[in-house]
């Protein structure tokens, strides 16, 4: 999974294949446990992948109290700057649970010049 896949989708948008959107959104999702390493907060970004992240206390069973959850490309705008969390909440593309699961410290994750 490379940075490789965020640039097929950032040069193709809405019509990038599956697979694609899939590499990219796992790619993204490990550049966010690596910048927020921890298990406080779970990402869920349905079909193609979940983690925990940010520090805190460590959730272990049933629905995590700090959540996270999106389609692939709101997930992929907000990796890469083309879209703002504030943005993301107002359209309603986020649904968020939990006083931890604000992850604009950590956003974008790729920056683009």
């Amino acid at each position: 999974m490379t940075e490789e896949a965020v640039a097929r989708w950032e040069a193709a948008g809405e019509t990038t294949d599956r697979a694609t959107v899939a590499e990219a959104t796992r790619y993204t999702l490990g550049l966010l446990t690596a910048k927020a390493p921890g298990r406080s907060v779970e990402v869920r970004v349905p079909p193609y992948a979940a983690v925990q992240c940010v520090g805190g206390p460590r959730h272990t069973r049933g629905t995590p109290p700090n959540t996270v959850e999106t389609d692939p490309q709101t997930w992929l705008r907000l990796a890469t700057g083309r879209q703002s969390w504030t943005e993301a909440m107002a359209a309603g593309a986020l649904r968020v649970s939990g006083e931890r699961a604000d992850l604009t410290a950590y956003l974008p994750l790729i920056s683009r010049r």
